[in-house]
């Protein structure tokens, strides 16, 4: 035994160095790790060694992953979320579960209680899996934040809705089932796991924050406090009543995650490493106790279950959810193809198929069942990571969506609307706020928002200066501006940064330190001017991004170098005309005979769609 839980530790870490130098989900190289040293292949590994205590320590293990999920569940993320979000977690997650359910009753010829036990695991998609995608696709951020937000509530959710689907198939089991009766087990089921966790929560935090836990340790004490809380909350509650401490740990890490408690930072690093170790040994011993007969017994039912999860349910589940938003059909698409199923489907279905196999006596064909259970998890797992995960980059190129990142330091009317517009041609833009009024309002209209000072650097750092294109100072404080300016040149490299200078007469102390520089002043004259010099002009300029647009790239395809002004323009679409040529810092209107050049920059003028569409043929 001592040799198998060394191997399994040790391919377990092995899987996620192998996970973060691939940027892929580490769950496809733990079910690997699994498959090729369990049983089936080497017969390296063999959990049956682990004997009657392999449930327990299954259990322990889930324990600590969805007390993990639980304290990543911030209230605050959740109320500031646009409604989209909350769709996904609460309608979305009840589509799942029924499309789900449905497919599995009919493709595989299953009752319905196990049907609804498996739709309800298929419903969590996890931050395991999710957070390694976003880390090599940089999608907008109202994108990455609903899939994170689905990831992190979903995990939680479908943990607790196993417990209930569990209770009915035992209950169903039975020679009879009453309502009556479920719904008594089921809320002191999960009462008793919501009172022990409250319980254990409310004590560890009164030690955190009441107690003095040796000063020179106090760290260390606190992150084993919380793991030990976590794993008394699940023992305690399953004792009073059996399957109630998943409901217990999630409880008790939903209110531990939200109580502001010291070292924070440090006990989520620590769950971080703990959660590593358990999830070895849960994803290693599914794909150990795996046989490939079990998978290969699902059929062409498998494969429709699959299918129709991966193309028919869960781009459902994104269109409903994100209707009426900001969202654009190519993100929800993008949103549809990437769900993969990942850490909590596994983890508590191994546990479910020990306590199945373990009421023989009152499930009817209790082999079977768990052995349905566990392969059809495990292939959904499987495909979703393999194709979802390995393809999200390719998926994400071939809709567009991974924007340039502009960085927008003041929410106010100016800030919006250059927000607006920019999102509207595709931009992945980023709000600064402290205005708790102003972040609010522009949440509401649909923005991503920081709530933070936009002249400190940590601010800055965490909403994405880091890797943001184009930052813009819109404050209505010029100093405030300029700070804001010089910290995104000093700090962070950003190749293009904007300030709005509110007195006209600092602009030309903003430029003579290298800020290019917008006074609201002069811009407010330069519009009432086009209205009364150029009203056709000037009406069309405030189109721009709705039916108009004016955009620029710079000539980089071979394919592009050499051809003149006139043989571009025959193979560009109506509606769009060659503006502007940009060369070695000269601009001029190019006539039908300029050559192309690499390095030029073009201006495009036209109708949006054409605009768009001639850009599109340019880069491709």
């Amino acid at each position: 035994m001592l040799y198998i839980v060394t191997a399994i530790i040790g391919l377990g870490v092995i899987s996620q160095v192998l996970a973060d130098r691939f940027q892929v989900p580490s769950v496809l190289f733990l079910i690997a790790a699994g498959i090729v040293f369990g049983p089936v292949g080497l017969h390296l590994l063999n959990p049956s060694a682990f004997g009657d205590a392999l449930s327990s320590i299954v259990g322990l293990s889930v324990a600590i992953i969805v007390f993990e999920g639980a304290f990543h569940l911030k209230v605050n993320k959740l109320r500031e979320a646009p409604s989209a979000q909350i769709r996904l977690v609460t309608v979305g997650a009840l589509i799942s579960l029924l499309g789900t359910a449905t497919v599995i009753r009919f493709a595989l010829d299953q009752p319905w209680d196990l049907s609804l036990l498996i739709g309800s695991l298929l419903v969590a998609t996890g931050p395991t899996v999710i957070t390694p995608i976003l880390s090599v696709v940089p999608v907008r951020d109202r994108v990455a934040a609903a899939l994170e937000t689905e990831g992190i509530a979903n995990d939680v959710t479908a943990a607790i809705l196993a417990v209930v689907m569990f209770e009915v198939l035992v209950l169903t089991g039975s020679d009879t089932f009453h309502v009556g009766e479920f719904f008594a087990s089921f809320v002191r089921r999960l009462g008793t796991g919501m009172l022990v966790g409250i319980l254990v929560a409310g004590i560890i935090w009164y030690i955190l924050r009441h107690l003095n836990l040796s000063p020179g340790n106090a760290p260390q004490n606190s992150r084993l406090l919380v793991l030990v809380g976590a794993l008394t909350a699940y023992a305690a509650a399953d004792i009073v009543a059996r399957e109630s401490g998943i409901a217990a740990v999630a409880t008790a890490g939903i209110l531990l995650g939200n109580a502001d408690l010291p070292y924070e930072e440090k006990i989520e690093e620590f769950k971080g490493d703990i959660t590593l170790v358990v999830l070895s040994f849960v994803f290693i011993t599914l794909a150990a106790l795996l046989k490939p007969k079990d998978l290969f017994a699902l059929g062409i039912g498998g494969a429709i279950v699959v299918f129709v999860v991966m193309f028919v349910i869960r781009p459902l589940i994104v269109f409903i959810s994100t209707s009426g938003g900001r969202f654009t059909r190519d993100e929800k698409l993008f949103m549809s193809f990437v769900g993969p199923r990942g850490i909590i489907p596994a983890s508590v279905a191994t546990l479910f198929a020990f306590r199945i196999r373990n009421s023989a006596d009152v499930i009817p064909n209790a082999e079977h069942a768990a052995t349905v259970l566990i392969g059809t998890v495990f292939l959904v797992i499987v495909v979703t990571v393999v194709l979802e995960g390995g393809f999200a980059r390719f998926i994400a190129e071939y809709l567009n969506v991974i924007p340039m990142r502009v960085l927008i330091i003041g929410g106010g009317k100016v800030g919006r609307s250059l927000a607006a517009r920019l999102e509207d041609r595709g931009e992945n833009v980023v709000l600064i706020e402290q205005d708790e009024t102003i972040v609010q309002t522009a949440r509401e209209e649909g923005y991503t928002v920081h709530d933070g000072d936009g002249t400190d650097t940590e601010v800055l750092r965490s909403s994405g200066a880091g890797n943001a294109k184009i930052v813009v100072a819109a404050t209505g404080d010029d100093d405030v501006n300029l700070l804001v300016a010089q910290l995104a040149e000093s700090k962070f490299d950003v190749e293009t940064i904007i300030a709005r200078a509110n007195n006209p007469d600092n602009v030309d102390a903003f430029e003579d330190l290298g800020v290019r520089t917008i006074s609201s002043s002069l811009a407010t004259a330069w519009a009432i001017d086009n209205v009364i010099e150029r009203p056709a002009l000037s009406n069309w300029m405030t189109e721009l991004g709705r039916s108009g647009d004016v955009q620029e790239i710079e000539i980089t395809a071979e394919s592009l170098v050499g051809k003149t002004i006139d043989e571009l323009d025959a193979e560009m679409p109506n509606g769009v005309l060659i503006a502007l040529v940009g060369r070695d810092g000269e601009t001029q209107v190019p006539n039908k005979g300029f050559t192309l050049q690499k390095g030029d920059h073009v201006t495009f003028l036209g109708r949006k769609e054409s605009v768009r569409e001639t850009i599109s043929m340019c880069q491709s």
